[in-house]
């Protein structure tokens, strides 16, 4: 007998908020009923509109406010706030740290079943505004003019946007400068259903620390109509770029970068800092958003490695290094996998960089290589996973059981995942000492943590 549900698409209800989802959407029940509506803050009460029903639960929007919570921040509905990415960002900063810390504590104790971790308060950025170092905007056509901005929730429909609050001012400066000479140059924006025209995207990096500046055009053609005088009026227009990459993507796809890149003009890299060790970052390269907090993320790893300089490290989903490279300063060795060829010799160049001899990266999926290893009599001391959202492999979870190594310091950029692994590796002979929480993306849903685990 199917359910009778007590409100139907287009009702007006009234509701009291009393949760936040994994994505910072307002939860209300309405007659036991779920709602979920976005711009909703727990404590607040408020009339909605019922926009789609399902078997389990209904989504809303939000019409009027009778109660507010003392944590909302009113903000202008423009461009650069209603498309910018920013989920959070009604919810002043106090707010969201209180929210992102809940939300690993609840993980944790619902999916891992962690009741004596020690969970510290969540480390959040002083200024938690324009800290992002690259933009990658997508380009389109409206009333004959070229646009760059955010896509619409849910759409392809591009809203030019001038500004975005969580990028760096000089990433900001970058997007907008490119976008009006490729106006006045008259260049072809892509459309993406006819699969015609020229320029589908616009990338910006920006090295913090060094102050250097990288504009990556993505085309779908190998050519870009005037491209001698787009380059030169980039470099008059920008004082701070040091890089114009061309990359070619010709296919039909989401994906934003093709398989051919070159070099238009200066550099093929930038550079940059994390604390003391440097990083060339090239338009391909995976590289943290967040300078100011990666520095604090990768300095609590190494806190929770508590290398002597004895130490055979192994760092897992490795990357272009940047962990490794971090490690390296106290281990005795480090061994880096990661599945990336790109990445892996990225992070070779960076340990020559920063003249790294006790360093070896190797290519492959961590769940194979690092069992080989462990077959061969290769294992570790310390061993280090900064996994992607799905979290670590089952055989790599394995292996580690298998290998006993001492301690295993775990980096997530997903709480859930997280205490799912931490659960299989205390059920496998480890214990979870302590989890610190970092804001690596103000304004944002996202949540990232270090964790320390000891061998029992």
């Amino acid at each position: 007998m199917s359910r009778t549900l007590p409100v139907n698409k287009n009702d007006y209800i009234d509701v009291e908020f009393t949760d936040l989802t994994h994505d910072g959407m307002g939860v209300a029940k309405y007659e036991g009923y779920p709602i979920f509506v976005s711009n909703g803050l727990p404590s607040e009460k408020a009339k909605v509109k019922v926009i789609k029903t399902g078997k389990s639960y209904g989504v809303g929007r939000l019409i009027e406010l009778y109660e507010r919570s003392p944590y909302r921040v009113d903000i202008p509905r423009d461009e650069k706030h209603k498309y910018g990415g920013c989920q959070l960002e009604h919810l002043n900063y106090e707010g969201q740290l209180k929210y992102k810390e809940n939300q690993v504590r609840q993980v944790l104790s619902r999916i891992g079943k962690l009741e004596d971790v020690v969970i510290h308060p969540i480390l959040g950025m002083e200024e938690p505004l324009y800290y992002r170092n690259k933009a990658q905007v997508p380009v389109g056509e409206k009333d004959g003019k070229l646009i760059a901005g955010f896509f619409k929730p849910r759409s392809h429909e591009i809203v030019d946007t001038d500004e975005s609050v969580i990028q760096l001012p000089e990433v900001n400066e970058a997007i907008q400068v490119v976008k009006e000479i490729c106006r006045q140059l008259g260049i072809p924006a892509y459309n993406e259903v006819a699969h015609k025209g020229v320029l589908r995207h616009i990338m910006a990096r920006y090295g913090k620390q060094t102050g250097e500046l990288m504009v990556v055009l993505i085309t779908r053609t190998e050519d870009i109509p005037n491209k001698n005088r787009l380059v030169k009026e980039i470099v008059a227009r920008l004082p701070k770029v040091k890089s114009i990459v061309h990359n070619v993507n010709a296919k039909r796809t989401n994906v934003i970068l093709g398989e051919k890149t070159k070099v238009l003009w200066g550099n093929d890299v930038i550079y940059d800092y994390i604390g003391d060790v440097k990083f060339a970052i090239s338009a391909l390269s995976f590289y943290q958003v967040n300078p100011v907090q990666t520095k604090v993320l990768y300095e609590k790893a190494l806190e929770y490695a508590d290398l002597s300089g004895e130490e055979n490290v192994i760092d897992a989903y490795c990357g272009i290094g940047t962990i490794s490279l971090f490690l390296a300063q106290k281990a005795r060795k480090v061994f880096g996998v990661e599945v990336v060829k790109e990445a892996i010799e990225d992070a070779r160049k960076n340990a020559a960089l920063n003249g790294m001899t006790n360093v070896e990266f190797a290519v492959g999926e961590a769940e194979v290589v690092i069992p080989k290893w462990y077959k061969e009599g290769n294992t570790a001391d310390v061993l280090v996973v900064d996994p992607p959202r799905k979290g670590c492999d089952a055989a790599l979870l394995q292996t580690i059981i298998d290998m006993k190594p001492k301690k295993v310091v775990y980096v997530s950029c997903n709480p859930a995942t997280l205490a799912r692994d931490l659960r299989i590796l205390e059920d496998g002979g480890y214990k979870t000492i302590e989890v610190q929480p970092v804001d690596m993306f103000p304004m944002t849903t996202h949540v990232e943590c270090v964790s320390q685990i000891v061998l029992k």
